[in-house]
């Protein structure tokens, strides 16, 4: 089995994992509601860029 010689440093684990972290996700101000909305995404209450975009059930 295939066993390392040295010990990998705390700075070489560290390096290796920087680009290992979390995306923040892409949200904006709903202009109709006032809540934060993610991107490119319908809100609840079916408004898009500030349009009704779903129909209203009955």
């Amino acid at each position: 089995m295939a066993v390392p010689a040295r010990k990998t440093s705390t700075t070489k684990r560290k390096q290796r994992r920087a680009h290992l972290k979390l995306k923040q996700p892409a949200i904006h101000l709903d202009p109709v509601t006032g809540e934060y909305q993610l991107s490119h995404h319908v809100t609840p209450n079916g408004f898009y860029k500030g349009r009704k975009v779903t129909a209203e059930d009955k």
